[in-house]
């Protein structure tokens, strides 16, 4: 009986240690993430962070595993390609709606509607493409305003599943300067509950 105490602590320093070295992991793969993300920035002609110091003022919130979440997929084949609005009051952006995602933050039941380009779907470079606007509890304080995107592709459905991992959602150029044709969130895509991953607001000043 004396044992048992003693396995049961060694057991606990074991899965410490483990959980410690699953977030050190995850950390690890959203820095790299993050570090490729900027770097685009750099490489990108129409980007509107074009020096190393613009570039610098990106924020993020800290990696948090709790939203990486794993989604339930409902395919919406038969819904008609919508036009969302966008940044720029004279253009929208034809998308069509290819699934429903239901999925739980923090013990919240949340749905998010993903779309698919039908430009970028005739594209054999992009067909696989899909597209995910939001707004949440952050926007508009923390986060930018006009809500985050997350780039997603039809492959990572499996089984009727998908992981979304928020701490990669990003901010759109719209964010950072005027000019940009920005999709803006449909009003089903604006979860009430705070999204406290992914990037904050640009730490520079929004060039007009």
């Amino acid at each position: 009986m004396n044992n048992v105490p003693r396995q049961f602590c060694l057991l606990l320093l074991s899965l410490t240690s483990l959980n410690a070295s699953a977030q050190s992991a995850f950390d690890q793969q959203i820095a790299a993430h993050r570090e490729q993300y900027k770097a685009e920035f750099l490489s990108t002609k129409s980007s509107p962070l074009q020096s190393q110091e613009a570039v610098s003022l990106l924020r993020f919130y800290p990696p948090d595993s709790m939203y990486r979440v794993t989604a339930t997929v409902q395919l919406t084949p038969r819904m008609a390609p919508v036009d969302l609005p966008t940044s720029m009051a004279t253009r929208t952006a034809t998308e069509a709606p290819y699934a429903t995602l239901s999925f739980t933050i923090d013990g919240k039941p949340c749905q998010l509607t993903v779309y698919r380009s039908l430009s970028l779907a005739n594209n054999p470079l992009y067909r696989d493409y899909l597209f995910l606007p939001f707004t949440d509890a952050t926007s508009g304080k923390e986060t930018y305003g006009g809500g985050r995107y997350l780039d997603l592709r039809t492959r990572q459905i499996q089984n009727g599943k998908l992981m979304l991992d928020f701490n990669k959602a990003y901010n759109p150029y719209c964010a950072y300067k005027s000019g940009y044709a920005c999709p803006i969130p449909p009003a089903a895509n604006r979860l009430a509950v705070p999204i406290k991953a992914g990037e904050l607001t640009y730490g520079g000043a929004h060039q007009d």
